[in-house]
């Protein structure tokens, strides 16, 4: 009955100069919560795919991360949020992007998956979709902080790009249950200041989110553009399914893509043998880790 719990919270300019130690401890404090989220699932034999979405729901309701409540805004100032979820068994998908009423776009993103034909919503569309699937709404006034919009404020007033802080706060899980199954979630708000409908790598199949029980379940978290034209989370995938790389070696070597194109980030994994990987290019990234044998981490920084 051995399983494995990986989560991310976001990768960027995390440093003890940057993150108070209050901050820091509210990341790690969530961080716990949605790993006993997911274990509460995992230890009663229950699925991968319901522990990552307890898990994600979990970081969406805190305001520590860039998804659901705290989101970041866009150039208008609205959270638009986007999410995705994976079965690794039969590699059903659910994923949403630009929704804007949605207090868990993940379980948005799984009733896409379990009650559409499609894969991909978007915008008005999909929050139509939650509606009609009694999806629990939220209110802008709900999902956008005072703390996101005076970093967009800031931001538009010095003129800058979007991303100003460069902190990809986007949440995800990976998990691998006690039957040898694979699941992964990403949820996000995207970056500050995005506009024209910008969508990065969370909600994109293959991209930033990615389950197959034949080789990983892997979720992203970074500079979501070079993650899209690396396919990272697929790519990590067909490494380790047709070359026969280990997880940890394929997950360093796409990073590694990433690198070189201009791009930064991490990335969780896990595989059927229960694996718990992490990688990240960046000085530091909310991360935790749970397993069967009570082996728990939970880390922010580059050393811890």
């Amino acid at each position: 009955m051995s399983w494995t719990l990986v989560l991310h919270g976001g990768a960027g300019q995390m440093t003890p100069a940057t993150v108070t130690p209050e901050q820091a401890e509210g990341a790690r404090a969530a961080l716990n919560r949605a790993l006993d989220a997911g274990a509460v699932i995992l230890t009663g034999g229950g699925a991968a795919l319901d522990a990552v979405e307890a898990a994600v729901r979990v970081l969406e309701e805190d305001p520590h991360f860039n998804a659901g409540r705290g989101a970041a805004l866009t150039h208008d100032g609205v959270a638009e949020l986007d999410a995705a979820i994976m079965d690794g068994r039969d590699r059903n998908a659910g994923a949403v992007a630009g929704v804007s009423a949605t207090r868990h776009p993940v379980s948005l993103a799984r009733a896409v998956m379990a009650h559409s034909p499609h894969v991909l919503l978007s915008g008005a569309g999909a929050d139509a979709f939650a509606r009609s699937q009694g999806c629990e709404p939220a209110t802008q006034d709900w999902l956008a902080l005072p703390e996101r919009r005076a970093q967009l404020a800031e931001m538009i007033a010095g003129g800058g790009a979007f991303d100003v802080d460069m902190k990809y706060g986007t949440v995800g899980a990976v998990a691998c249950d006690a039957h040898g199954h694979l699941a992964a979630a990403t949820s996000t708000g995207g970056v500050t200041g995005k506009r024209w409908g910008r969508i990065g790598d969370s909600p994109l199949i293959g991209a930033g989110t990615y389950a197959d029980d034949r080789a990983a379940a892997v979720s992203c978290t970074g500079s979501g553009e070079f993650f899209i034209r690396t396919g990272v989370a697929h790519e990590i995938c067909a490494r380790v399914r047709l070359a026969g790389e280990s997880l940890e070696t394929a997950v360093a070597a796409v990073l590694a893509e990433v690198t070189a194109l201009g791009g930064s980030g991490g990335i969780i994994a896990t595989g059927p043998q229960g694996e718990a990987v992490w990688h990240f290019t960046t000085p530091g990234m909310y991360r935790a880790r749970l397993t069967s044998d009570g082996g728990r981490e939970i880390a922010v920084f580059g050393d811890a």
